[in-house]
């Protein structure tokens, strides 16, 4: 199978031209490697048993002889050998060039585990499972850049080939790229339900704890309960549910899990990328206490979630009111690819009057959009309602606070599962999640 275009390789050509080192993060599964081998010119793949014991010994005795190789080098799943990282630092230190480097990882850094941060020598960027526009089932047709860049840009027409049915297919699916090169449909289903067996059974043992010291070993964790923390968490997925609600859900099939038992199963999953939930964005146009500012709960891909709940694309298909979340979760999982370039961070808005934004798509040049998922046409005003009063809080914020202003928002969109786009008399974007890209 032919290499796909990946949001990331833009970002990582960047990096190699400007750093000594780039390590690329993700969930395991989500092609970090393959798009790493496009830009590497020698390769230490630690993930391959016959490697990983010559490598070892190379470690112990002197780590620098990892690091030879043409450049860009590639060292591959480098938390196998945390001595790594500072060898890599010290190098970049003495080369004085950049693009020396790629690292990957399928585990967030433990800075416990290194002695240095590497901190202007290795920079650090995301990969996630595949969007719809990198696994070719979004037609691309509005650009997420573009949009920003040009206030009045023309969408009305553009149209998505996704029906409600392909939709929830893509969405069991997941992004992962595995899954593409298998023809058969139903067998395209089951990676998701392999990657989230394997988290179970294997990865989440994978992790030390959350209160381990520099020289803690993995600890061992039970499969049962990580598959009802990840059931809680899909039943929950996309809402602000309270930790209160996924204890007492995971209690109820696993008796005597403490607290401190469930946070230590929830920082495993969020150091394997299974997890990443949204934070709130708290503007200063209501009380501080009339702000919810719990986390969202979501998943890296909504595949994880339909998996975890051991879903059918038939049954979703039968209850639209649960698969509007994990619409939710598929449209997060793309617009931070889609915004990666851009430098974008994903939050969301709600109070306690019900006003809410499902999404707050911030760039780091300031601009931002206000964001509603509304999976069917009868959603659509309700969604634009809360987005114009939303601004409409905002203006008459910066009127009244005329030395703290706040920005105004520069898009308001609905992301839709329906099929043509358009602008509203309002101004709202209306966008089928099937037109967009980056």
């Amino acid at each position: 199978m032919d290499y796909l275009f990946r949001m990331a390789d833009s970002l990582l050509e960047s990096n190699l031209e400007t750093f000594g080192a780039t390590l690329v993060e993700g969930p395991k599964w989500c092609g970090k490697t393959t798009t790493c081998k496009q830009f590497a010119n020698s390769v230490l793949e630690l993930h391959d048993p016959d490697t990983l014991e010559v490598a070892l010994q190379n470690a112990r005795v002197k780590p620098s002889l990892l690091l030879q190789g043409e450049t860009p080098r590639l060292i591959d799943e480098w938390q196998t050998i945390p001595v790594v990282w500072d060898a890599v630092r010290v190098a970049v230190d003495r080369r004085t060039s950049p693009g020396q480097f790629i690292l990957t990882g399928s585990n967030a850094v433990n800075e416990r585990k290194i002695k240095h941060t590497g901190t202007g020598r290795i920079t650090r960027m995301k990969m996630y499972p595949m969007s719809l526009y990198e696994s070719r089932d979004s037609v691309g047709s509005v650009s997420l850049k573009q949009l920003f860049d040009e206030s009045q840009l023309d969408i009305d027409g553009l149209a998505s080939s996704l029906t409600i049915e392909r939709l929830v297919f893509l969405a069991c699916r997941g992004g992962w790229p595995a899954a593409l090169s298998v023809k058969n449909a139903n067998n395209q289903l089951r990676i998701a339900r392999d990657y989230v067996n394997s988290v179970c059974r294997t990865d989440i043992s994978t992790i030390e704890g959350l209160d381990s010291d520099a020289e803690a070993r993995p600890r061992r964790r039970d499969e049962m309960v990580a598959r009802a923390i990840l059931r809680s968490y899909a039943r929950n997925v996309s809402t602000l549910a309270k930790r209160k609600s996924i204890l007492e859900d995971v209690q109820a099939q696993v008796e005597g899990l403490s607290d401190k038992a469930l946070d230590d199963y929830l920082y495993a999953l969020r150091r394997l990328f299974v997890i990443e939930d949204v934070q709130a964005w708290c503007p200063a146009i209501r009380s501080a206490a009339a702000i919810r500012s719990s986390i969202k709960r979501e998943f890296t891909d909504p595949s994880i979630a339909v998996a975890a709940l051991g879903l059918t694309s038939e049954q979703l298909l039968l209850d639209m009111k649960t698969f509007g979340f994990i619409f939710e979760t598929l449209c997060i999982r793309d617009l931070r690819a889609y915004s990666q370039a851009l430098g974008g961070t994903i939050n969301y808005y709600h109070d306690r009057y019900g006003l809410e934004a499902d999404i707050v798509l911030h760039l780091e040049d300031g601009r931002y959009a206000l964001i509603e998922c509304k999976l069917g046409a009868r959603d659509i005003d309700d969604g634009a309602a809360h987005l114009l009063k939303l601004k409409q809080l905002i203006c008459e914020h910066n009127e009244k606070e005329r030395q703290v202003p706040i920005r105004e928002p520069d898009l308001m969109i609905i992301l839709t599962g329906g099929q043509m786009a358009y602008r509203r008399q309002d101004g709202v974007l209306v966008i089928p999640i099937g037109c967009l890209k980056d």
